[in-house]
């Protein structure tokens, strides 16, 4: 199938792009040294190349992700990056073929953790304006966990705050002040683990002993003025122009086909001036006329990935498969 032949608005991934980012990334940070985050792309298909490329643990934002890669035969290391207090959810990881480890930070989280029967997790410590306990709570927190019959495998703290500033030296400084923290809390709880980090600060946060990278394998818009990101923009979202006015055309793609937390998506073959619903309005550089075909570059991949249920894979212009984004909702 040409990629024009695609029911329009849906998304593709360019395989080749998508390949060397992964390639990229396990050489940067192989095996162990990447925990990749499967919440920015929800696939297990594409997770399997992830494990092929010698990352054998991940993390995951929601019990869906978590327990659907249990069932693919991805679970030798899953951790639950988030808190919840939903019994059922513990329930079902906990009863998952796969080593679960789950993010606290109350004892309301450790005791719903231990009601349900999982037995590893880490001590999420706020290093920014995520969740997280304070650092003089962590170790009350361990103690408690570890008398709660769970083990206590390290600490974790995400730097979002810093993931998407351009200048790398005011990044350093914001990874700087927020690993110190986590460092503070780790010599008071101990364990193996200090987790961390993402796609924008993957070169940058070497306090961590494991990355927690998920945007790397399709890339987000935020990190293209970022100079020392070397990977390739891979994801796409194929739309039909459906209207043509005398200054601006009309696409079929809007607000309900992509994610506008990070603003509108950018187009290279001309403006973006908004978008609604269903729509996008752009002014292209050349003339287009009703059924042409554009491909908008998405702002943020999480929750562009999330309303979609399938991601074509494509090289040059010929689709070579389809997988389905198997692990979105909760």
């Amino acid at each position: 199938m040409h990629i024009n032949e695609l029911p329009t608005p849906t998304l593709w991934a360019d395989v080749d792009a998508l390949e060397f980012n992964i390639a990229e990334m396990a050489r940067r940070l192989p095996g162990k040294r990447l925990r990749p985050h499967v919440k920015a792309h929800k696939t297990t298909e594409l997770a399997k190349l992830q494990r092929d490329a010698g990352h054998l643990g991940f993390t995951c934002a929601t019990p869906k992700e978590l327990v659907g890669l249990a069932e693919a035969g991805l679970g030798e290391d899953l951790l639950l990056a988030n808190e919840t207090v939903d019994e059922n959810r513990l329930r079902a990881m906990a009863n998952s073929d796969a080593r679960v480890t789950v993010a606290v930070d109350s004892i309301a989280t450790i005791d719903a953790a231990a009601r349900s029967g999982i037995s590893e997790c880490v001590i999420d410590v706020r290093v920014g304006f995520r969740c997280g306990c304070e650092v003089e709570e962590a170790g009350a927190l361990a103690e408690h966990a570890s008398k709660s019959n769970i083990s206590v495998r390290g600490v974790m703290g995400y730097e979002g705050h810093a993931m998407g500033v351009v200048d790398v030296n005011d990044r350093r400084n914001l990874v700087e002040a927020a690993m110190l923290r986590l460092l503070e809390a780790h010599e008071i709880v101990g364990g193996d683990l200090i987790t961390g980090g993402g796609t924008g600060t993957h070169a940058i946060n070497t306090w961590v002993n494991e990355i927690q990278a998920g945007s790397y394998v399709l890339m987000d818009t935020a990190y293209t003025e970022q100079q020392d990101q070397p990977f390739k923009q891979g994801l796409f979202l194929q739309s039909t122009v459906v209207s043509v006015a005398p200054n601006f055309v009309v696409c079929d793609a809007g607000l309900k086909s992509q994610g506008m937390d990070h603003g509108n998506p950018t187009w290279h073959e001309g403006e973006v001036l908004f978008c609604s619903d269903e729509h996008t309005n752009l002014v292209p550089t050349s003339s287009l006329k009703v059924g042409d075909r554009v491909s908008l570059v998405p702002a943020h991949i999480d929750p562009t990935m999330a309303k979609h249920q399938v991601l074509h894979l494509v090289r040059g212009n010929e689709v070579i498969d389809a997988w389905k984004i198997d692990l979105r909702h909760w």
